[in-house]
């Protein structure tokens, strides 16, 4: 686990529970520059816990700190920092996938238009900016979502199970693009039930198995 002088993300007795199932007891985590990993089974509480994270969810309980900004205490700046997004959301349906871009690039201040231009290329994404989300595959949309994720420059920047509907060249090209230098300064933290190879990562947070029933 890394220091508090390391961290960029402080997370400190964190407490979820849906109704009749708890999924979070006194979490608690030093979250460092570069990727992170959290990892778990299906049913675990990964895409809840970035959530949490992004401050979309509210906790039972518990105390994060980002960049030197509490959520509970400055939720707007707190959630300027952060680059989230559900690839499950069906919000974005409507949009198309050249206007949805140009929409993220006022939120974040740290937007790299050029990053953005090298992922749509590595990731083979050309051919679909004109289309609208709802017409995207599973793979696709993904791709999209982390495009930006990895151009947005967000200190935390949360993205959930990345591979699935993936061909093998694109996972390739996300293992590459995770391992960038560029990405040095920022927390990307990634959930999924394995760690891909060929990624540098700082840490690796296992979630406990699923509660049973």
């Amino acid at each position: 686990m890394n220091d508090d002088t390391q961290a960029l993300l402080r997370v400190q007795g964190l407490d979820f529970a849906y109704p009749g199932r708890s999924l979070l007891r006194g979490w608690s985590a030093r979250i460092a520059p570069g990727a992170t990993l959290v990892q778990g089974d299906e049913g675990s509480g990964k895409t809840t816990l970035l959530r949490l994270l992004a401050g979309q969810l509210p906790a039972d309980a518990g105390h994060l700190v980002l960049g030197g900004q509490a959520l509970a205490a400055a939720p707007a700046a707190y959630r300027a920092q952060v680059f989230w997004q559900d690839p499950r959301c069906s919000a974005l349906d409507a949009w198309t996938v050249r206007a949805w871009l140009q929409a993220q690039a006022p939120s974040h201040a740290g937007w790299d238009a050029q990053a953005l231009a090298q992922h749509l290329q590595g990731f083979a994404l050309q051919e679909h900016l004109d289309k609208t989300f709802h017409m995207l595959s599973t793979g696709s949309r993904r791709k999209v979502l982390m495009a930006a994720a990895l151009a947005s420059g967000a200190l935390l920047t949360l993205i959930d199970e990345p591979v699935a509907g993936l061909d093998r060249p694109s996972v390739q090209y996300l293992q590459q693009a995770l391992a960038l230098p560029a990405h040095a300064q920022r927390a990307l933290v990634v959930a999924h039930y394995e760690a891909l190879p060929g990624v540098p990562w700082a840490q690796i947070l296992a979630l406990p198995p699923a509660p049973a029933g």
